[in-house]
């Protein structure tokens, strides 16, 4: 049987972003640190801050924190991200 993650890999074109991480935080606009402050808490944004992505939608890397306020954003996994990869 199918459990609902496998189904949604199987229903969206998901496309795998490796996760890099850096020495120094790429700058992120203060709207997007406070909707991944509410949903993540202040611990997890730090860490996490640090974190980048070759996004294939923006054509550039950003910053983990602005691909989790994104709607094309599925999940972080094992050091991956899932994205659904469709225009803004």
């Amino acid at each position: 049987m199918f459990n609902i993650l496998t189904y949604l890999i199987l229903y969206f074109r998901v496309i795998k972003l490796k996760i890099e991480t850096l020495e120094k935080a790429i700058r992120v606009s203060k709207d997007v640190r406070e909707k991944a402050k509410k949903e993540l808490g202040g611990k997890l944004v730090r860490k996490f801050s640090k974190d980048a992505v070759d996004c294939p939608v923006l054509g550039k890397k950003v910053s983990f924190l602005q691909c989790y306020v994104c709607p094309n954003f599925i999940r972080r996994y094992k050091g991956e991200l899932h994205c659904k990869g469709e225009k803004l």
